[in-house]
């Protein structure tokens, strides 16, 4: 029986006969092998190729052992399937539909949101900084830095927190006739003092004291805001805004540290006009009036009850005294009532974050103020957020404490007067009552 495939027999399995197919005398061509073929020799000429070669031929590594790829093998690199390649068919050198599978377009990519958001919040970031700087520089420009606290002499020590002295001045600088007609302020040269508080700024809450300015007070020694020259105190007693109306800013500081021993820190005035013009730029004040009152001399004519109060009716309350028994005393309270009102109805964010309330209100106010030279756009920024403190949580209103009156002045009580300066000096919560 014979074991080998089929077609083979004695003659064609033995030694000395292998690769002798054909009678040939010449040997027979290699045979093809999977990535392995004999190298044809030298003198022997290359067979004709089955197919054109492909226009892209991949470069197959030469085999261990020193054979080839020969001319016949068809590897599979030669179809023209390489991806990104130009030509898909098989040695074809035209653009045949070979190329519809493997030519296409990159795809568009997604976009990224990620870096879109960044970038965004970036530019956002630039623009509001930018924003807040420039107002802050024009607002800053704005202030009327004109009381030079470095010519007060003789000035108590400081002490903790910060002690600004508000000043509301008949000041109608600005005023047109018809303005002053309409605001009921009459035509008065010069400026007086109509009201006078000191604003405590302290870790233990904010404290608002309101000074009377009948206020029977002794004018101490002092130099002149004007001329320099040096005026000896004779321990005359008048009334406190006589001191404003005599040498202005300084001298008033002057004898507010010489009869408190407490020492002032920044200096704000503000008047009629400006006052007016803030509370219109808001878009009023809402007040609770207990009583209803009228007043000609300030043009005040108010129910009881709840009502928003204009820049004229505004101007108006705060002004009245002939209408109230305790007539400076009351005020002083109107007063105090008032301006915690103000405050806490523009420092809010509605008003601070919208541009068309915000630059009006910055406008109609900082036109008019006047501050001393050490004064910052900051420090009144501190000071006005006092001042809407005062109402609220720890915060604390009240006169300066009267103990009976002299010559129609009102007489501090000066044990309850002490006792405030020395709490308010060392930061502390105050005790003492006005009454």
């Amino acid at each position: 029986m014979n074991d080998w495939p089929e077609g083979w027999n004695d003659d064609n399995r033995g030694g000395n006969r292998y690769g002798q197919g054909s009678a040939s005398d010449r040997p027979e061509s290699a045979r093809a092998m999977p990535h392995v073929q004999r190298p044809v020799p030298p003198q022997q000429p290359a067979p004709s190729q089955r197919r054109p070669a492909p226009p892209r031929q991949r470069q197959v590594p030469q085999q261990p052992g020193g054979y080839d790829e020969g001319p016949q093998y068809d590897s599979g690199y030669n179809t023209g399937q390489v991806y990104g390649g130009g030509s898909g068919g098989r040695g074809d050198q035209g653009g045949g539909a070979g190329d519809a599978g493997y030519v296409q377009g990159r795809p568009a990519a997604a976009p990224d949101w990620r870096r879109r958001i960044k970038i965004g919040a970036l530019v956002l970031v630039v623009v509001v900084l930018g924003v807040s700087i420039g107002t802050y520089f024009w607002a800053d420009s704005k202030l009327k830095r004109d009381v030079d606290l470095s010519k007060v002499i003789e000035r108590p020590k400081s002490g903790d927190g910060t002690n600004y002295l508000i000043v509301g001045s008949d000041s109608r600088e600005g005023m047109t006739a018809e303005d002053k007609k309409k605001l009921h302020t009459g035509s008065a040269e010069g400026k007086r003092t109509d009201s006078m508080m000191i604003l405590h700024d302290g870790g233990d809450g904010p404290t608002l004291v309101s000074l009377p300015r009948d206020s029977n007070v002794e004018i101490p020694s002092f130099v002149g805001s004007e001329s320099g020259k040096k005026y000896e105190g004779k321990g005359r007693t008048t009334k406190l805004n006589a001191a404003y109306a005599e040498d202005g800013p300084e001298l008033l500081v002057r004898t507010v540290e010489f009869n408190t021993g407490l020492h002032i820190d920044h200096y704000v005035e503000i008047g009629f006009g400006g006052f007016a013009q803030i509370v219109d730029a808001i878009g009023g004040v809402e007040l609770d009036i207990p009583k209803a009152f009228k007043d000609k001399n300030s043009g005040a004519d108010f129910k009881a009850g709840k009502q928003t109060l204009n820049g004229e009716q505004s101007l108006a309350f705060v002004r009245t005294r002939y209408a109230f028994a305790a007539s400076d005393l009351d005020r002083t309270k109107n007063q105090q009532k008032f301006l915690a009102a103000l405050a806490n109805q523009t420092a809010t964010p509605s008003t601070i974050l919208n541009p068309f309330k915000l630059y009006p209100t910055m406008g109609a106010g900082l036109d008019t103020l006047v501050v001393d030279k050490d004064m910052s756009l900051w420090d009144l920024g501190q000071m006005f957020f006092a001042m809407k403190g005062v109402t609220g949580g720890d915060g604390k209103s009240m006169n300066m404490p009267i103990s009976g009156s002299s010559g129609g002045n009102l007489v501090w009580d000066k044990a309850k007067v002490k006792q405030l300066v020395e709490q308010l000096n060392n930061d502390e919560k105050v005790t003492v009552s006005d009454n």
